[in-house]
């Protein structure tokens, strides 16, 4: 049986095609779909599956049959999106772009993705204006996110193959993201972190360490030592969000400026000048410096740098000079 009429007449912006690994014996077909595709949920691929989307060796499937390993899944359907975002003419640091995939270097205080109280002014809006062909890729293309007041590297990948492949890569803990961060206090050394993590019981924007939450992996090293804080380089193993914020409150030293996780008042002993930049920086002192993966194209090894932005080098030049 051949794909739903239905696309013939709205030809698909997704197709995919590719043979059950033996491995997945056994397994239900929504269950494989997920497997072999990660950057869909099981959610999609059952209500896919339920419009004739899928296919199995060229035949009808239901979720709940099962795969014996070495069937052909064929899948046509469109791309999964609830309202058609704006595209608006924002200005975008790109740092790379070529066929497969951009590299973008975000400013603190723009939003990565609309979201309620944001539904334009973000980086998928300006990301949409540039390459318009993003609209049809799951998150306009985003392959991981940066949270508002965090500056630094993004990846977008511009066909739903380098999404495929970079979304697996990043589940695999094969893309490489270091960060710079300024926390409060001083650090002895550098170390890691491993704790889970899982969403706040009592205030839903908030994330913490809890026992029922999902594994989260942080390294450190320390980079300067101050009289009160500590300019540090983070490396993620995990990507749990707010997960390098949180994960350094839970040391009890917290990102300076940060907002949620941190404190406000900048500390009384400190001497004039850090207590006067400290009280201008109206954010959390956080930027995703390094950016390293195998392209999805050429298969090389690829690294981009994005240097600290002003506000941060700036509070830097304080401390260091107060230290002197």
């Amino acid at each position: 049986m051949l794909m739903n009429e239905n696309l013939h007449a709205n030809p698909p912006d997704i197709d995919l095609c590719a043979t059950v690994p033996t491995e997945l014996a056994g397994n239900r077909i929504d269950s494989a779909l997920v497997v072999l595709w990660p950057q869909f949920s099981r959610t999609r691929f059952k209500h896919w599956l339920e419009q004739g989307q899928v296919t199995l060796n060229q035949q009808p499937c239901k979720a709940k049959d099962k795969v014996r390993g070495g069937e052909t899944l064929h899948v046509q359907a469109h791309t999964p999106r609830t309202e058609k975002w704006s595209a608006q003419a924002l200005p975008l640091t790109i740092l790379h772009e070529d066929d497969a995939l951009l590299v973008i270097n975000k400013p603190a205080g723009l939003v990565t993705h609309p979201a309620p109280g944001h539904y334009d002014g973000t980086l998928v809006n300006a990301l949409i204006h540039h390459a318009p062909q993003l609209q049809s890729l799951p998150r306009a293309g985003l392959i991981h996110r940066l949270d508002k007041d965090t500056s630094g590297l993004l990846v977008v990948a511009k066909t739903l193959s380098a999404h495929h492949t970079l979304v697996k890569a990043l589940q695999a803990r094969e893309i490489k993201r270091h960060y710079e961060a300024i926390v409060k206090g001083v650090l002895t050394g550098g170390g890691r972190i491993e704790t889970p993590m899982g969403r706040h019981p009592k205030d839903r924007l908030r994330m913490c360490v809890r026992t029922t939450g999902k594994i989260a992996i942080t390294h450190y090293r320390v980079l300067t030592r101050f009289a009160a804080h500590t300019h540090i380089a983070v490396q993620l193993e995990t990507g749990r969000t707010h997960q390098i914020r949180v994960h350094m409150a839970h040391l009890h030293h917290p990102i300076v400026g940060d907002p949620v996780y941190g404190t406000a008042t900048p500390g009384k002993n400190l001497a004039a000048p850090v207590r006067d930049a400290l009280s201008q920086f109206k954010r959390q002192a956080l930027h995703a410096k390094c950016l390293g993966l195998t392209h999805p194209l050429t298969n090389a090894y690829c690294e981009w740098i994005a240097p600290l932005p002003s506000d941060m080098q700036h509070l830097l030049d304080v401390l260091t000079q107060t230290s002197a």
